[in-house]
């Protein structure tokens, strides 16, 4: 039986400063899941870590406890593997004064 996987794109060429989070996704049928966010310009100021946010409704949200170091450079790639998450993900990271980040983040999950 072949396992069932999907890729989804949770942000595509959006800007980020500020309090930043993608798109909450449904994931409660996965049982692994890979994060990728790459930084499609050059990023401004000093970036932050980024953490993995679980919900059991898509609403209200707590840490998960993975953090993730947004790349410093245009191309640049950085991951965060997860398992055991519930149901809902999303990516959210709190930029500093001045900061920002165009990215790219995909949510690979695997059943």
């Amino acid at each position: 039986m072949l396992r069932e996987n999907i890729t989804a794109i949770l942000a595509r060429n959006e800007t980020w400063k500020g309090h930043a989070a993608t798109e909450p996704f449904e994931a409660g049928w996965a049982i692994e899941a890979v994060v990728f966010v790459r930084a499609l310009k050059p990023p401004v100021g000093a970036q932050p870590t980024a953490r993995i946010e679980i919900s059991p409704d898509g609403m209200h949200w707590v840490d998960e406890g993975t953090r993730l170091a947004l790349p410093a450079r245009q191309d640049e790639v950085c991951f965060a593997r997860l398992r055991g998450f519930g149901n809902w993900l999303r990516v959210a990271a709190d930029f500093p004064d001045g900061a920002e980040a165009c990215v790219l983040v995909t949510l690979h999950l695997k059943g």
